[in-house]
């Protein structure tokens, strides 16, 4: 089977995901929804952000029993999700002002921390995750495995 290469969607994918966020983030906020109430979008996100990890796990249990098919429709499930928070976070943060720390000395400190290793590591699983799928899309389920598990379990190979 002919390899496709996917590397340059991904790295535009990375750029635009990445780059938008950091757009939503620094750029005034646009008051042209002002008038609906987006209050609830935080909630959303996190029921997507749940969702998103449920179908992550289902997954990786289906991945372990070596179903692949279950595998694969909880994964797309896992990227249907992701998409939506996706869209969600970038309406809400397009539109509503950002929420200050009010907390002050050590908890303050942990608070930035975790924001600090949140906001890394969600910029750096863009390109991994996608990268994981083109190993998958290409049927290169060595590297696809070992991505996810270090070396390569026998099986699929």
């Amino acid at each position: 089977m002919k390899q496709k290469n996917y590397t340059s969607i991904i790295w535009t994918l990375t750029i635009a995901i990445n780059g938008l966020i950091a757009i939503a983030y620094f750029l005034p906020k646009n008051n042209s929804l002002k008038e609906y109430d987006l209050s609830l979008l935080p909630s959303v996100n996190a029921i997507l952000n749940g969702a998103t990890f449920i179908s992550l796990v289902i997954a990786r249990v289906a991945a372990k029993k070596k179903d692949i098919y279950l595998h694969g429709a909880f994964i797309f499930l896992a990227f249907v999700f992701t998409f939506f928070f996706l869209c969600s976070y970038l309406l809400y943060h397009f539109s509503a002002p950002s929420t200050k720390f009010g907390g002050s000395g050590l908890i303050r400190s942990i608070y930035f921390f975790i924001l600090i290793t949140h906001v890394f590591l969600a910029a750096l699983i863009v390109p991994l995750a996608l990268r994981t799928m083109s190993f998958a899309l290409n049927g290169n389920i060595a590297k696809h495995e070992r991505r996810l598990n270090g070396p390569c379990p026998s099986g699929y190979t």
